[in-house]
């Protein structure tokens, strides 16, 4: 099993797709171990965009990111951080292919709907910082007999 990270940025929230979004995780088999809506204040978008805040195009980014509510998940699954990124799409929705979220559903580079970690030790750092602990939840699915083999 692998955890990673998945935020639903403003533009999803305002555009009112986060069921819609969230519902293609579960239809995938993951699970939504950690959920929350929060409000990313300038230092929290500092620190989980670290290594983008010297860029000249951070300020926008800060900006649209603090804008409004966003959603976080900790989504766990098998080879969840793949799966999750495929399913996702490339960066800019005007890029992504039809099927994936952004393709489906975003035509920006910035305004891209979601972000997920692009890998283990992303998805930790991430995680950390958005989730604590005692907010993971743990969990096996009744159905999870008819998604999967037990050796997968």
């Amino acid at each position: 099993m692998e955890r990673t990270l998945v935020l639903l940025k403003p533009d999803c929230v305002q555009r009112r797709l986060m069921g819609r979004i969230l519902s293609r995780f579960e239809d995938k088999g993951l699970n939504i171990v950690g959920l929350k809506m929060l409000r990313v204040t300038p230092e929290l978008a500092k620190r989980h965009y670290a290594e983008h805040t010297h860029k000249s195009w951070y300020p926008g980014l800060e900006a649209f990111i603090t804008s409004a509510p966003i959603v976080a998940m900790a989504v766990e699954g098998p080879d969840a951080i793949r799966v999750v990124r495929e399913m996702v799409g490339a960066t800019n929705g005007l890029q992504a292919a039809a099927g994936t979220i952004r393709g489906d559903f975003s035509s920006s580079r910035q305004m891209n709907l979601i972000h997920a970690s692009d890998g283990p030790e992303s998805a930790r750092r991430e995680l950390a910082i958005f989730f604590a602990e005692n907010e993971i939840c743990e969990y096996t699915p009744m159905i999870t007999p008819a998604l999967r083999a037990d050796d997968e």
